[in-house]
């Protein structure tokens, strides 16, 4: 039977107000998530300790409710390349607090400057960005342009690779978990092996595809890192067989791996780019696109074509200002450079640790975007589980590891979409030498104590009760 809730006669007390919510306690907000939100993902998350309530956060630095502080090493998954609230982000916000955020009759002034700002530190000739809300969504309006500009249809993507879970965007990632519910997706996709350039080759000669849509690194495949020249032999072959190349830089760019962009590490000047997360300083979710003219014109060139493609937010002058200001104090305070001198030195770190514990089998990495992937069980322990261990450690160690660093030395971190066995390393860009040597002693104590995935099971619980009995 449905339940009519009529509005109308609610008093104001039925809900809550922002002064209500902050007043909220951890278990209350537990609570709401399981009562109206993701009842599954509240309970995961409240298993493993993750469901911490954190109220203040500046730089590298957050806070719980209980008072105690921690070191992001996750930075939301590359979006706080400059670290929490960066005061010149929120004071360039405060500077336009009075500018109207959303007039779709106009031509936006911020918008104006972060387009030009945008054509300035890309690659090549790249220069027309649409500016939109998320990856996500610049995946789909790279696809989209794709497909306008050149008149193909195919799609060619890598395995392992994720580049959103709307439906354009899943339809081009590739990872069959994500995708399985809701098949049917875009039609003409076909998938090749990352880093593969005969594959490659083999998929533009037979499918004549619109786009090569990658990664430069894959990140949420678990920090996979393609052969030398493997970037640049398929922008090469992309020409020749007139494919477009779109550079997903969503989770790589903006100064994460020691350049601006990754695809500049290899010299590559793609046709079409995705940016998003740290464009928006840390502070406004937001997102862009950006191609050549040449591909512009033809996709979008004429007038009855100009609003083939928009969004009600894609003038939004918060969001904009926060990406002006982003590229600015990244420019400045030449954290490109900075993420690669530190990069190098935790991996140097990291590989010490691979020497001492066959835990890990790889670290893989470039500036600070590093994942750690761990060893499958096997031997005795996979014996005496019937092979269980084996497939939990695959979806599951990352997770424990990642639940100790967070629970018992407070540093915060998490395993990839794509190949949950690999946990990521990525904090802000504006981390120090000293910060860096606390997950590196972390990490020392954490395998020394724990020698296989069955330690680990066995002691994140205990973490997990001690954590859950506090509350």
């Amino acid at each position: 039977m449905a339940i009519n809730k009529d509005v109308s006669v609610m008093a104001p007390g039925m809900i809550m107000s922002v002064d209500d919510a902050l007043d909220l306690s951890r278990n209350e907000v537990l609570a709401l998530h399981k009562n109206y939100g993701n009842p599954s993902l509240a309970a995961l998350l409240g298993l493993v300790g993750f469901d911490r309530q954190f109220v203040r956060a500046e730089g590298m630095k957050i806070w719980d409710s209980e008072g105690n502080q921690y070191l992001d090493f996750l930075g939301a998954f590359g979006a706080m390349n400059l670290g929490h609230n960066h005061p010149e982000i929120l004071g360039a916000l405060e500077k336009i607090r009075e500018v109207p955020n959303l007039i779709p009759t106009s031509l936006p002034t911020m918008v104006a400057a972060l387009l030009h700002n945008l054509a300035i530190i890309t690659p090549g000739r790249l220069k027309r960005s649409f500016h939109c809300n998320s990856g996500a969504e610049a995946v789909e309006g790279a696809l989209k342009i794709a497909r306008a500009s050149t008149g193909r249809t195919v799609f060619v993507y890598c395995q392992n690779s994720f580049h959103g879970k709307t439906f354009g965007a899943l339809s081009v990632t590739g990872r069959e978990k994500y995708r399985k519910s809701f098949e049917p997706l875009l039609p003409d996709c076909v998938e090749v092996p990352f880093g593969d350039i005969d594959s490659l080759g083999e998929a533009l000669v037979k499918y004549k595809p619109a786009a090569f849509i990658v990664e430069p690194i894959q990140g949420e495949g678990g920090v996979n890192i393609p052969p030398p020249g493997y970037l640049a032999e398929a922008a090469r072959l992309c020409r020749e067989h007139g494919t477009l190349l779109i550079a997903d830089e969503i989770q790589t760019g903006f100064g994460r791996t020691g350049a601006m962009f990754a695809c500049q590490l290899e010299n590559v000047e793609p046709d079409i780019m995705c940016m998003a997360k740290s464009l928006g300083g840390g502070v406004e979710p937001t997102g862009a696109f950006i191609t050549t003219d040449e591909i512009w014109q033809k996709a979008y060139g004429s007038i009855d074509k100009v609003v083939l493609h928009s969004s009600t937010f894609s003038g939004n002058t918060r969001a904009a200002t926060a990406g002006v200001a982003a590229i600015d104090v990244l420019l400045r305070e030449n954290l490109s450079a900075k993420a690669a001198k530190n990069g190098s030195y935790f991996i140097e770190g990291l590989l010490a640790l691979k020497s001492k514990y066959p835990l890990i089998k790889e670290v893989r990495g470039r500036g600070l975007l590093i994942g750690i992937e761990f060893t499958k069980p096997g031997g005795l322990a996979d014996k005496v589980t019937f092979g269980m261990a084996t497939k939990l450690s695959q979806e599951y160690l990352g997770t424990l590891i990642a639940s100790e660093l967070l629970n018992k030395y407070h540093i915060i971190t998490a395993y990839t979409l794509n190949n949950p066995n690999v946990i990521r390393l990525e904090p802000p860009l504006i981390v120090t030498r000293e910060e860096i040597d606390r997950v590196l002693s972390a990490l020392d104590e954490i395998l020394k104590r724990n020698k296989g995935f069955l330690s680990f099971a066995a002691t994140s619980a205990g973490t997990a009760i001690k954590s859950f009995r506090r509350r």
